[in-house]
Order: structure tokens, then C-alpha cells, then sequence
């Protein structure tokens, strides 16, 4: 019920303070699950196609620059276009991004051993629940840091262009020891910020895209960690 309907003398700032507490807590609630059920769906997808020959049948053909170029166009189309969309569909497009990931992730299958990919996906989970927890529980202003790793973010994006031509392992190694930093910093911040974007009054459908809209950031950091990580740790098949 909103505030203005209730008398003014039925309304105590102990209960309204209850209330946000309860509401972010569900909204959180909400953004990790659509996050983990993306993850899960990209986890499957990815297996799936990799054990099954699928991506290998399409890595040969053009189809493969649809699957590499898709999850790009379909994140600027929910970035750009959440407030047109319904809840319901920003929610379709969000899991029709993480199917496509989990086409371009198959090749980490086929490209590491399984005991690695698992391995890191449990360091992964550790260290980005960690630097979430901190970043939803700390009262320090991280937005200072903000601008810094999106630089960073930057910097990682033209080194790895400018790799795909060059191909140096010594770069590479570089990308994948900033890019750890960076995301790790990225998840503390991005939670931080999708916490401040919480507001008692929106209603189920706003709160909904926005909950989406956080889940997708929340998604990103981890799935890049991920990759970094896997660089870094990951054991390559012979």
C-alpha cells in the first residue's frame, strides 16, 4: 500500500525502513536468479554443443559469425531499447543472448579439459560471489573506481583487436591478468550499482527490467572473468 493512502500517524520510519529492506532484498533475490538461470542456460548450451559436433559443424561455415555477432547486437538492442520493451520481452531477448553464448562458449569445451573448465568455473563462482557480497554490502562509494575500469574495459577491448593480428602470447597473458582485475572490480562496482538503482515505488513491470537489465551486467562481469580466468588457469587438451 502506498504511503499516502495510510494516515500520517500509521506511518513510522522504522516500518518504511523495514519495507525497502524487504523489497531490496526480493529485487537482489531477482537479479541473481535471472543472472545464475543465464548462466545455467549457457552452460548447457555450450556442452551440448560441443559434445554433440553442432558447433564444430557450424565453425566451418559463415553461421559462425551470426553466433560470434548476435550476443553484441542483442545486448544493444536491450540497452538501448529496455524502456520500449515489456519485462516479458526484454526477459525472452536476455535468454535468447545467453543460448547464443553458450554457441560461442563450446569451444572453451573443446579447447580445455573438463577438470580445468570446472575448476575454474568453481574459482570464478568464489570470487565473484565475494566481490558482489562486498559490493552490496560495503557503505563506501565505489562509483570513484567506476570510471577507471570502464578505461580499463576500454583498453582490454582494443589490445584483444589489436592481438587477433599480431597473435603475441605475452600480450595475451597481459589481457588476461587486467582482465581479471578489471572484472573483478567491474562485479563489486556493478552490484553496488544495480543496488542504488532499487526504488520502492517502481512497479512490478519496472522492477522487473531493471532486475533483467542488472542481471545482464552481473552476467557480463562473470562470463568475461570466466574467459580471463581461463587463460590464465585453464589446462588445454592435447
Amino acid at each position: 500500500m502506498a504511503l499516502g493512502s495510510q494516515p500520517r500517524w500509521t506511518v513510522r520510519p522504522a516500518d518504511a525502513q523495514v519495507g525497502i529492506d524487504v523489497g531490496l532484498r526480493e529485487y537482489m533475490l531477482r537479479v541473481y536468479n535471472y543472472m545464475a538461470s543465464g548462466l545455467a542456460l549457457t552452460g548447457i548450451v555450450a556442452y551440448v554443443a560441443a559434445f554433440s559436433g553442432f558447433y564444430a559443424s557450424i565453425a566451418r561455415t559463415p553461421l559462425i559469425w551470426l553466433v560470434i555477432l548476435a550476443p553484441l547486437g542483442l545486448v544493444m538492442l536491450m540497452s538501448f531499447g529496455i524502456q520500449r520493451m515489456q519485462a516479458s520481452t526484454a526477459q525472452m531477448v536476455f535468454w535468447l543472448y545467453a543460448g547464443l553464448m553458450g554457441l560461442s562458449l563450446a569451444m572453451v569445451f573443446l579447447v580445455f579439459t573438463g577438470t580445468s573448465v570446472a575448476r575454474v568455473f568453481f574459482i570464478t563462482a568464489g570470487t565473484f560471489g565475494a566481490m558482489s557480497l562486498y559490493g552490496y554490502t560495503t557503505q563506501r562509494d565505489l562509483s570513484q573506481f567506476g570510471s577507471f575500469l570502464f578505461m580499463g574495459l576500454i583498453g582490454l577491448v582494443i589490445a584483444g583487436l589489436v592481438n587477433i593480428f599480431i597473435g603475441s602470447t605475452a600480450l595475451q597473458f597481459a589481457i588476461s591478468v587486467i582482465g581479471v582485475i578489471v572484472f573483478t572490480g567491474l562485479t563489486a562496482w556493478d552490484t553496488q550499482q544495480i543496488k542504488e538503482m532499487y526504488y520502492e515505488g517502481d512497479d512490478y513491470e519496472m522492477g522487473s527490467k531493471k532486475a533483467i537489465m542488472g542481471a545482464l551486467r552481473l552476467y557480463l562481469d562473470f562470463i568475461n572473468l570466466f574467459m580471463m580466468l581461463m587463460q590464465l588457469l585453464g589446462t588445454r587438451r592435447d
